[in-house]
Formats: structure tokens, C-alpha cells, sequence
């Protein structure tokens, strides 16, 4: 920095522009590497400036990353991911191949901060192959050292190893002290996971005194925080919190928020540890506010802070469980809410001109009140932690019931595979065993199945689901009252065929108790009253495997389903060639029902549709025939119900947001209701189970109801009653109920049963 300054004296003293923004800069990374970010930024900004101004496009690139780099550290995210973008486009203008690597490496960090690993992955390999071509033997070390990270977090801890031992050989080699310090740590993280937390020690130490040696404060933070987690784990609790304070006090120094917010959770746990719940919880609460404000930072990026929010789990669950502990149950349930499906409120607030302030994460009384006034007559609210189940039974006017139950044998995971396995989910196919890319490996992610009417039904033929009800409904059963019934599940329960509970029962479910308040209480002229899309059987025949065989098989019993609901609501369908992809988003918009009967992938749920016209003379790309969740996103609907009546449309990824699949992008997008299926559906029978359910549904009944009954329908089939084939319907969201033209549709229903 002596040396910077005096560069910066001189520049201005002969009037050399470029050279004082060259001095500027390079200021601005030094305190950047002091930890110091925000004056970081203000230097940066200068040198942008004067590099913009005096056309070193080369300089203005830097700037962009240097500025990247500080906001990243800061926990602006989104922010720090434009400036990286900018630096690469700038090196790739220019033609510096070494600096485009150094922009890919540190987009690479930005998707590691957010919990985007996989992603990450792929930008520190196209880093590491350029620096290998270019010769550069330390951006070699970085981007090996990066590419441990990245395998660390996918958890394959060897090859996390193999690459952090060679960054640590390439830092000693080329004299980069810093590197060779961040090196040591990075192995003293991996022995950490492998549970020798001695050797993690060692090299943690050694990390904080290189960082100490090079003046890297915000290195020597992490060095410290991570020693102090090694202490925590041998159970050294008295070590483990001084080093936290310590941890704590220079990610304060430095700025750090989401240093400060995992900082603020380790503190908690070990205070939680101790015995001491107050300063737990006060810990736990500065935690999630930290993080809280790191996450609306990313604004509008839905998928971003998806991943930020399931990296950071662990202290939301943390703040609902000390509560728990410490006997405040009601506030327990509302600090679990409010880390619920936080991703897909922030959009539902924007899709309904809601305009809240964030709300604390602590619960008050009148908090509390204002959830109970606009549930339903009985809500019962699912937290998961490890293997126990905590139960919020919520009935408008007599308060809240709350329960546990422990998993005896294995986890929720694990008890879901084994009963989806028993009932034979997944072995009737309307696909074929083709859907796109062949994903059914993800069939059994995590979801469970569940089954009768509480207390007064026996299982009978259904003893594969006995261990389920016995977790799930067996804890709650005597609270359990009236025909209709929410729940809100978390964890692998989220892809719980929930309409299998019971035969007199009807049961929907929703990501949490504030989208529900959303979704009920939006102004009643934001759906469509009027208007159907009904899509059948796109045409995918051009659509083929690399040996030009045909991916997808025609589905008869979809064309048929939709005519059926078509002459019905006196609608004509689109099916073959005219379902085209772009047909069916033009028509969206303006409707109240949409019911799509075609193939889907087993993933995330994403819907085959015909290719476009303009694109017959070519073998379809993924992009011209799978409605993704990002074209529904972008769609903006006012759908008062959303049947996709189509294998696994109830799939995703199942993380702290709930369930993100195609699903929840409806749901996204304004549908008020969506009803799926969580796996394979028979082609014959889900034309037998959607003509009942439109039946009662043009009776007037509400959506919940003709899925009962439309379940209860196919059960008393001799062909189609074993659970297999009704069980995976699901409805989330809101109860809805439509007006068709009611006489005349009587008089079709009479017809059709006739």
C-alpha cells in the first residue's frame, strides 16, 4: 500500500490519468485483501471511472472484477455476479485468455456462496483449462484449490482432497503465501468432514498464522471460526466459544454479513450446548437477520436465493428448536413458518402488490393472532429435525395443538422410499419408462405416502402404508375433527401422497401458512372466471434418441381425456401438431382452468409439448418442446386451477423451499391451485380418475372435494383400485370452485353416466 500511494503521489503530480487509475486500483485491492471491503469499493469505482474515461478497456475490466470480488465479500451476490460478468465479457473482448479464466474462477465463487455447487464445478474446470493452456502456474493452485471446494460441498471428500493437496504444493512452489494459507485451511475443512477433527487442527492453525503473517484479516476470521467448529465437535465448548467471540468480532470488523450470521449461529449452539437458552436464541435471531438481509440482496433471482437459503438451513432450524426447548411452543411454530417457502412468498408479494415490511422472526402476540384468523377450520403444520416430527395442530378458535414423534428405524427418507417401493409407485408408467433423458432414478428423492381415516379406519389391504400413519397420523389423531383437512410438510414429506390418508377426508396442502394467506386473500379480480386450455398428447414424433428413435409414445387415453373434458366444459382441446409449446403460453394468460395431459420428466416435473412449426425440418432441441419451469415463471397467470395431469408433475427438488418443480412454478406464475401427480400415472386409469373429477367439479363441488371423490371412484374399480393408481394426486393451494353454465352441464354429466 506504501508503495501504491507513493505510484498514486507521482501519477497526480505529472498529470499521468491512467497511471493514477492503475495506482487506484491496485490501493483498492489491497484493502480488499486487508478485509476492508467497502473502501475497497469506493477505489475500485474510481479506477472504473478513469479507465472508462481514458479507454483502457483492459483496466476497466480489472476494475469490474476487483469490484466483484469486494461485493462478494460483502454477501451481495447478485451484485458481485454482474461486475464478474462485465470482467468476462471485457477479457474476452481484448482477447486476454488469462484473465477470462480468472473471471470464470470467480463467477465460480459467487455460485459456491449461493450453494449453486454443481454450477461452480463447471466454471472452476473452465478456469482451470484455460490457466493450464495459458501457463499460469498459480491460477493453476487457485483454481484446483476452488475445484476442492466444489467437490467438498458435493460431499466427494477424496477428490476434495487430491485437489487442495496439489493447490497447497503449487502455492509453496510459486511463493504465494496467502494461497498456501488458504490451501491449509481449505485440508483442515476436508479432515473436518472426514471426523479427524485433530488433524483439521493443524491445519487450521497453520491457515491462521500464514494469515496473520500477511496481514489477511478476513483469512485469519476464517481461519479462526473454523477452528472454533473443530473445538465445537470434540466437545470442547468452553475453547470453541471464545474462538467464536473472536470469529464474530472480526467478521463485524470487516463487514461481513453472512460471516456474521454463521458466526451468530455457532455462538448460539454452543450457548444452546450449554445450557444457556436465552443467549441462544438471542444469537440464533441475530443470525437469521444477518442472513435474511444478505438474502434480499439478491432481489428478483428466484433461483439464487433458493440455494443461498438451503445452504443457511441449519440456523432456522436451530432458532425453531431452541424455542421449543425453551417451552415457547407458539412462537416455535411461527419462527418455522417464517423460514417456510420464503423464495415463492417474495414472488407471490410482488404477483399481488403486497407490500410488507420483513417480518421479525421472533413471534408476537398479534403475530400470532393474524395467522390463526385466515387458516382454515384445521391446519396441521410439519417441522422436520433429523428424525423427530413436530406436530402444529391450528384450529380457527380453539388455539394450537402441538405434538412429536420420533422415527424409530431409519429416516423420513428412507421410510417414504421403502413404502413408495411396497405400494409399486413408479411401476405403471403412462410414459413407458420413456421419459426425457430416462430420470427415473429421482423417483424416490424423498416423498412418503400416507393412509386412512385416523382413529375410526383400519388399514385393511393397505399394510404397506401402516409405518407412515403411524408417524404421521397416529401422533394426532384425537385432534383431528371435520371432512376437510391442510397440511403444510416439510423435508422429504413435501412429496407425500397425502389424498391416501383417508377415506372420508379431503386433503390439499400448500408450502406454508403465509403463501396460503396470499393465494386466499389476493383481490377477487385477479383470477380468470372464465376461459379452459385443455392440451392432450402433444405430437413429439420428431423428437428422437441419437439413433433417431423416438423418445415419447402417443398416449390414446390423453386425447380421449381431454375431448372428454372438452365436450364437458364445451371446449375444444389442442392436441398432436397444434400443442405446440408456444400455443399453449400464448393461452395461459387468459384463462381460469388449465389441464395438460401429456408426458413428464421425472426431475423437476417439466411437460412435453409439440415443437413449434418453423422447427419440423430440424430435430427439436429440449428448448422447443419441454415447457420448463422458467417459461412458466415468466408467463404471468391468473389460472384459478392448474391439473397437470402428467407423470411426476409433482416432482423436484426437495430443499428448504419446499418442493421446486413445475409445480411450484404454476404456482409462481398466479395459479391459485394446482393439482399433480408425484409419479408414473397409468394412461387408462387417469382417464377413468379425471372424468369423474371433472364431473364434480361441473357439479359445482370445489376441487378438493371431486379429487375425493374421483379417488374413492377409481378405488371401487376392480382394474384400478390398488393404491398405485389413485394415491399420487395431490392438490396445493387453494380450494376452488367454478360456475360452467351449471344446467347444461348437469344434463352432459347425466348423459356421460348414462
Amino acid at each position: 500500500m506504501e508503495y501504491y500511494e507513493q505510484h498514486l503521489s507521482i501519477a497526480k503530480e505529472v498529470g499521468d490519468r491512467d497511471g493514477e487509475g492503475k495506482a487506484i486500483g491496485n490501493l483498492g485491492k489491497a484493502y480488499n485483501s486487508l478485509g476492508n471491503f467497502k473502501r475497497a469499493i469506493e477505489y475500485c469505482e474510481q479506477h472504473l471511472s478513469i479507465a472508462t474515461e481514458v479507454g483502457d478497456r483492459a483496466g476497466e475490466g480489472k476494475a469490474n472484477g476487483n469490484l466483484g470480488n469486494a461485493y462478494l465479500s460483502l454477501g451481495n451476490f447478485k451484485r458481485a455476479i454482474q461486475y464478474f460478468e462485465q470482467d468476462l465479457s471485457i477479457a474476452m473482448e481484448v482477447g486476454n485468455r488469462a484473465v477470462e479464466g480468472k473471471a470464470i474462477g470467480n463467477l465460480g465463487n459467487a455460485y459456491l456462496s449461493l450453494g449453486d455447487f454443481k454450477r461452480a464445478r463447471k466454471c472452476y474446470e473452465q478456469h482451470l483449462s484455460i490457466v493450464m493452456k495459458v501457463g499460469d502456474r498459480a491460477g493453476e493452485g487457485k483454481a484446483k484449490g476452488n475445484l476442492g471446494n466444489a467437490y467438498l460441498s458435493l460431499g466427494n471428500l477424496k477428490r476434495a482432497i487430491e485437489y487442495y493437496e496439489q493447490d497447497l504444493s503449487i502455492a509453496k512452489e510459486v511463493g504465494d503465501r496467502a494461497g498456501e494459507g488458504g490451501a491449509n485451511g481449505n485440508l483442515g475443512n476436508a479432515y473436518h468432514s472426514l471426523g479427524n477433527f485433530k488433524r483439521a487442527i493443524d491445519y487450521h492453525e497453520q491457515h491462521l498464522s500464514i494469515a496473520k503473517e500477511v496481514g489477511d484479516r478476513d483469512g485469519e476470521g476464517k481461519a479462526i471460526g473454523n477452528l472454533a467448529i473443530a473445538y465445537d465437535r470434540m466437545g470442547e465448548l468452553e475453547n470453541a466459544l471464545l474462538l467464536h467471540e473472536q470469529h464474530l468480532t472480526i467478521c463485524k470488523e470487516t463487514e461481513d454479513p453472512v460471516g456474521q450470521g454463521t458466526g451468530c449461529y455457532w455462538l448460539g449452539r454452543v450457548h444452546e450446548n450449554l445450557g444457556s437458552l436465552c443467549k441462544a436464541l438471542n444469537f440464533y435471531c441475530l443470525s437469521i437477520k444477518h442472513l435474511d438481509e444478505t438474502r434480499r440482496l439478491l432481489q428478483s433471482e428466484d433461483a439464487w436465493k433458493i440455494s443461498f437459503r438451503d445452504t443457511n438451513q441449519s440456523a432456522y432450524t436451530a432458532l425453531w428448536r431452541a424455542l421449543l426447548k425453551n417451552g415457547e411452543v407458539d412462537e416455535a411454530l411461527f419462527a418455522a413458518e417464517q423460514g417456510r417457502a420464503q423464495a415463492l412468498t417474495d414472488i407471490l408479494k410482488v404477483q399481488f402488490g403486497v407490500d410488507e415490511e420483513p417480518s421479525s422472526a421472533v413471534a408476537t402476540t398479534d403475530s400470532i393472532s393474524a395467522v390463526m384468523k385466515y387458516l382454515p377450520i384445521q391446519t396441521v403444520f410439519i417441522a422436520l429435525e433429523g428424525n423427530t416430527i413436530s406436530f402444529w395442530l391450528l384450529r380457527r378458535g380453539s388455539g394450537i395443538n402441538f405434538r412429536q414423534k420420533e422415527i424409530k428405524n431409519g429416516s423420513a427418507a428412507s421410510l417414504i422410499e421403502t413404502t413408495l417401493k411396497q405400494i409399486g409407485a413408479g411401476t405403471v408408467v403412462r410414459c413407458e419408462n420413456r421419459t426425457l433423458d430416462k430420470l427415473r432414478r429421482h423417483l424416490f428423492c424423498g416423498r412418503e405416502a400416507l393412509s386412512e381415516t385416523f382413529q375410526s379406519l383400519t388399514l385393511s389391504d393397505n399394510n404397506s402404508l401402516q409405518p407412515l400413519f403411524d408417524v404421521l397420523i397416529s401422533p394426532i389423531s384425537d385432534l383431528l375433527q371435520a371432512d376437510d383437512l391442510i397440511f403444510v410438510p416439510d423435508g422429504p414429506f413435501c412429496l407425500a401422497p397425502f389424498s391416501a390418508l383417508s377415506d372420508y377426508v379431503r386433503i390439499r396442502t400448500v408450502p406454508s401458512l403465509t403463501t396460503l394467506k396470499l393465494i386466499t386473500s389476493a383481490p377477487d379480480d385477479f383470477y380468470n372466471k372464465r376461459g379452459t386450455l385443455l392440451v392432450g398428447d402433444p405430437w413429439l414424433k420428431e423428437v428422437t434418441d441419437k439413433n433417431g428413435k423416438p423418445i415419447f409414445e402417443r398416449l390414446p387415453c390423453a386425447i380421449q381425456e381431454v375431448e372428454m373434458i372438452g365436450e364437458l366444459l364445451q371446449t375444444i382441446p389442442l392436441t398432436g401438431r397444434n400443442a405446440t409449446k408456444a400455443e399453449v403460453l400464448k393461452r395461459m394468460k387468459s384463462v381460469a382452468l388449465i389441464h395438460i395431459a401429456a408426458h413428464g420428466d421425472s426431475k423437476f416435473g417439466e411437460i412435453a409439448l409439440a415443437p413449434n412449426p418453423e422447427r419440423a425440418s430440424h430435430i427439436p432441441k429440449k428448448e422447443d418442446f419441454m415447457l420448463t419451469m422458467s417459461d412458466v415463471h415468466a408467463v404471468g397467470l391468473r389460472a384459478r386451477l392448474v391439473v397437470l395431469s402428467s407423470c411426476h408433475s409433482g416432482q423436484g427438488e426437495v430443499n428448504s423451499e419446499g418442493v421446486v418443480g413445475i409445480a411450484r412454478a404454476f404456482l409462481c406464475a398466479g395459479a391459485r391451485s394446482v393439482l399433480v401427480s408425484l409419479w408414473a400415472i397409468d394412461d387408462e386409469a387417469t382417464l377413468l380418475f379425471m372424468k369423474s373429477f371433472y364431473q364434480h367439479l361441473a357439479d359445482r363441488k370445489s376441487a378438493s372435494l371431486a379429487l375425493h371423490y374421483a379417488m374413492k371412484s377409481l378405488r371401487k374399480t376392480e382394474k384400478y383400485s390398488a393404491i398405485k393408481y389413485w394415491a399420487p394426486f395431490v392438490l396445493i393451494g387453494d380450494d376452488v370452485t367454478f360456475e360452467f353454465g351449471h344446467q347444461k352441464l348437469r344434463k352432459n354429466e347425466t348423459a356421460s353416466k348414462t
